[in-house]
């Protein structure tokens, strides 16, 4: 799998453009966050087609750019757990109304669950449920890749936020034992913000499991 990691808006969120080989025209985006003429300039300047946008959850910084995918592309397919699904229409919900300016956009394409299969553009992705940071937070992960996408739930040696409207400490905790910390060691982790690392490591160094 090609990855190419773009680091997008104010919040800095990594948004991850995937496709089968690097030679591959048809790709997935993840996280379009905030920023769409950076993404939108490297999606044309590389000729790709996205054929579809899977969100790890629902708040602004991570979906902010849906709309402008869905204008340039409009047979792009949207995906989303069902538990966010709503955090793309309300502007409360997803952050944004608190922000200077409320965003909404049409509903999602397809809603997900735990494990739920994403296969699209040669790319296969489980979703794995980690409710802690919102509701319907998940982590996306290809076993035959080695690699494992954990949204705003872990990261390099810290964990998301859970004080946001649905967050919960328990949940997230439970989710990175349960969902993540149970992956091979050596599964590469690209987070929703920052920089990559493995899962042995955060077993070792991560301060929140010491």
């Amino acid at each position: 799998m090609e990855i190419d990691r773009l680091i997008l808006g104010a919040y800095e969120t990594n948004c991850y453009v995937l496709r089968s080989s690097r030679a591959a025209k048809d790709c997935v985006v993840v996280d379009p966050g905030l920023g769409a003429g950076r993404l939108l300039d490297f999606i044309k300047g590389h000729k790709l087609n996205p054929v579809a946008v899977v969100l790890t959850h629902g708040h602004i910084d991570h979906i902010g750019s849906v709309a402008e995918l869905r204008e340039n592309y409009p047979d792009i397919k949207v995906y989303i757990h069902k538990l966010d699904a709503k955090m793309l229409e309300n502007g409360y919900s997803n952050l944004s109304a608190v922000m200077g300016g409320a965003f909404s956009t049409e509903p999602a394409d397809f809603s997900l669950e735990d494990g739920s299969v994403v296969e699209q553009a040669g790319v296969r992705l489980q979703v794995l449920h980690t409710p802690g940071h919102t509701p319907g937070g998940i982590c996306l992960y290809s076993k035959d890749e080695g690699i494992v996408f954990t949204d705003d739930t872990l990261f390099a040696e810290s964990i998301g936020r859970t004080d946001f409207p649905g967050g919960s400490l328990q949940q997230l905790l439970k989710g990175i034992r349960e969902k993540l910390f149970t992956l091979p060691e050596n599964t590469v982790v690209y987070p929703g913000h920052g920089p990559s690392t493995t899962i042995a490591r955060e077993k070792t160094h991560n301060q929140f499991f010491q």
